[in-house]
């Protein structure tokens, strides 16, 4: 019987374990570890900020979403040790034959100076609840929304934002009295994605009224003065801040001798293996350069989205599988990634394209249609639905939602 723990019980960590039990059976040990006992959905986050969502929607128990052989362990990882294959949680040492770490990416504002808790963020289950509140109290004037710095999940989510706060505001009346801008440091919207979809994205929120300021690099916050300094010299009032933290890999990563010098986790791209063998990280975690994407002297690595966990854990988990048979373990990652982009009044696009593509990657928009939201909310509804009956009803639902309007929807 061979021993496989999960690091994380995000999209990876069950994606990863639902599909293993699926592949092995009962054969083998399938321990997920997660210091959380509870799953939030988070890209409906931005739903709880704009009041179409309550907390308790976007909230289920962490097993429910598990099938039964799954193994839960509610701990947080205090030590990687891959040379010994163990790992330590809640003071308790499992051993292992495979480990799949998807512990994700922390937040960490802390790094921003002048941070208090006047700022607010969508980034957190409790930050886009405490937002909502904000928003409904807010009577007008500048709303700042500000890109801390990179890398950062979910690359859409900061545009997203800013576009649904500007419905808000137009549907309580209040559109003449607010004033939305959108500060990123990088040259263009989703960059990684190149300059089609930038410029998509870019008019999507001029439509909106929304302006849009690249190459901003924040240096601090003055929360009594209400000021933002960029660049070590542009400065710029507001009177509600809402910022997308820095963000940066769990600090058990960096103990573990895994971390790159940027604190990632280098992995093979197409295996998604560490320089370990039998060790891989998937997800937020993981670092994977592009091909052709540069922020000027940087390369780009793949977006930290849901969608790449999620296909990468589906292949970790069937080479792991093919390795416990005795077969090849040939699957590969290939980096066609989507994401419905919300607009508004029930509105989207959806880009969709290969990030892997030469010789650089080709992402498009869709146009946009109250179909890529809907395809959004199926989505919502199916993830956070228990496993068995409910799951595999919404999965139908979902796969033939997407045949009608054109996605290849893969599960």
């Amino acid at each position: 019987m061979k021993t496989i723990v999960i690091l994380g019980g995000g999209v990876g960590g069950i994606v990863t374990a639902n599909e293993l039990s699926n592949r092995l059976g009962g054969g083998h040990k399938i321990i997920v570890i997660e210091k959380n006992s509870e799953h939030t959905f988070a890209p409906s986050y931005l739903w709880l900020m704009n009041g179409a969502r309550k907390k308790k929607q976007i909230i289920v128990p962490l097993k429910s979403l598990l099938k039964e052989d799954i193994e839960v362990v509610n701990a947080g990882v205090s030590e990687i040790v891959p040379a010994e294959q163990k790992v330590i949680a809640g003071e308790k040492e499992y051993r292992y034959d495979f480990l799949v770490i998807a512990l994700g990416a922390d937040l960490a504002p802390e790094k921003i100076q002048g941070w208090d808790d006047s700022i607010q963020t969508y980034y957190t289950l409790e930050g886009a609840a405490r937002l909502h509140e904000k928003l409904t109290n807010f009577p007008g004037g500048k709303v700042a929304l500000v890109i801390a710095s990179m890398p950062y999940k979910c690359p859409g989510a900061p545009h997203e934002g800013a576009m649904l706060i500007e419905d808000f505001f137009r549907a309580k009346g209040l559109q003449e009295k607010v004033e939305i801008s959108l500060f990123t440091p990088e040259p263009q919207p989703l960059p990684v994605a190149g300059p089609e979809l930038g410029n998509a994205v870019k008019g999507m929120l001029e439509k909106k009224g929304i302006h849009f300021h690249p190459s901003m690099n924040l240096n601090s916050v003055d929360t009594k003065s209400k000021q933002l300094l960029f660049n070590g010299k542009d400065t710029f009032g507001y009177d509600l801040l809402v910022v997308i933290p820095p963000h940066q890999a769990p600090s058990v990563i960096g103990k573990s001798g895994l971390a790159n010098a940027s604190g990632w986790i280098d992995v093979n791209p197409a295996s998604l293996q560490t320089k370990y063998e039998n060790v891989f990280a998937i997800g937020d975690v993981a670092s994977i350069p592009l091909p052709g994407r540069w922020i000027p002297d940087k390369p780009m690595t793949l977006p930290k989205a849901g969608v790449f966990a999620h296909l990468q854990a589906d292949v970790v988990a069937k080479n792991i599988a093919h390795k416990i048979g005795g077969e090849k373990a040939d699957e590969k990652f290939c980096a066609d990634g989507y994401c419905m982009l919300e607009a508004g009044e029930d509105l989207a696009g959806f880009a969709y394209g290969d990030f892997f593509g030469e010789p650089h990657p080709q992402v498009q928009l869709k146009q946009i249609g109250r179909k890529w939201h809907i395809g959004k909310v199926l989505f919502e509804k199916w993830w956070l639905s228990p496993f068995g009956f409910k799951k595999t009803l919404y999965k139908k639902l979902l796969q033939e939602g997407g045949r009608l309007i054109g996605i290849p929807v893969k599960l």
